[in-house]
């Protein structure tokens, strides 16, 4: 996989203008920490908790503001679908294709995303265990695309409760594909809040510092100018000027681990 990576972005696709600009200042982080950098955002989140909850612009608009993202500055886009049709258009744009965890036991949706040679990053589902994510990788291999990460982004425990099991990253690299840690959907508090998310932001940071300890490949984090007033998952999500400094902590424990 070469350098450390780092996906990092907003939730959802709330603007143009919002994503230009984070998008710039991610991209100086990582070129700082020498980090193989990916923006990542969401042009439909068909899982909301309400069905009143803002998804994001849609295929077709969320496409043309992430191709105008990664035209801006040179960087590679990442997107999820929840969708097997969907594959396709999404592989016009972006470099690699995230497949959700409730998703990750959906053929065709894994066949569909394996046949675009997209890089491909899958999340382990809550109700899997990391050795299950062998059946995962399997499906995606028929396609014969090996550009596979794996996703660690907590499990079931009880109701509206995730727990990081940190032994699960060192699982799944036993599969010879790198481990991503999912630092920000780990910490959530599924419908925590009745019609919406809620998350432990405080456990963002340490969680991440564990992560990297014990060998993760690379770090996802949702990333917002201000995540009080964020349409999606604002609870556990960084606030973008407290990032860098965060990064820098995280990095001087990944080195010591070394």
């Amino acid at each position: 996989m070469g350098r450390f990576t780092l996906i990092a972005g907003p939730c959802v696709i709330e603007s143009k203008e919002m994503l230009i600009y984070e998008a710039g200042v991610l991209k100086e982080i990582a070129k700082e920490f020498n980090l193989d950098f990916y923006f990542k955002a969401s042009f439909d989140k068909a899982n909301r908790t309400s069905i009143s909850s803002y998804r994001g612009p849609g295929l077709e608009e969320g496409l043309r503001i992430l191709d105008t993202v990664k035209e801006a500055y040179n960087i590679n886009i990442v997107t999820d679908i929840h969708e097997p049709w969907q594959a396709k258009e999404v592989a016009n744009v972006v470099d690699m294709i995230q497949i959700p965890a409730f998703l990750c036991r959906q053929t065709d949706l894994l066949l569909a995303a394996g046949r675009t040679g997209k890089r491909i990053n899958v999340k382990k589902a809550q109700f899997l265990a990391p050795q299950d994510m062998r059946n995962v990788i399997t499906k995606l291999e028929e396609t014969g695309n090996r550009d596979i990460l794996l996703c660690e982004r907590g499990t079931s425990f009880g109701y509206n409760r995730l727990v990081v099991d940190m032994s699960s990253i060192y699982e799944m690299k036993k599969f010879g594909y790198p481990v991503v840690y999912d630092a920000t959907h780990s910490v959530q508090i599924p419908g925590g809040n009745g019609t919406s998310t809620g998350g432990n932001r405080e456990y963002i940071e340490p969680l991440a510092k564990a992560a990297v300890a014990v060998g993760a490949d690379a770090l996802f984090f949702e990333v917002h100018p201000n995540p009080d007033s964020a349409l999606s998952d604002g609870p556990n999500m960084i606030k973008l000027d407290d990032f860098r400094d965060m990064i820098e902590r995280i990095m001087r424990i990944k080195y010591a681990s070394e």
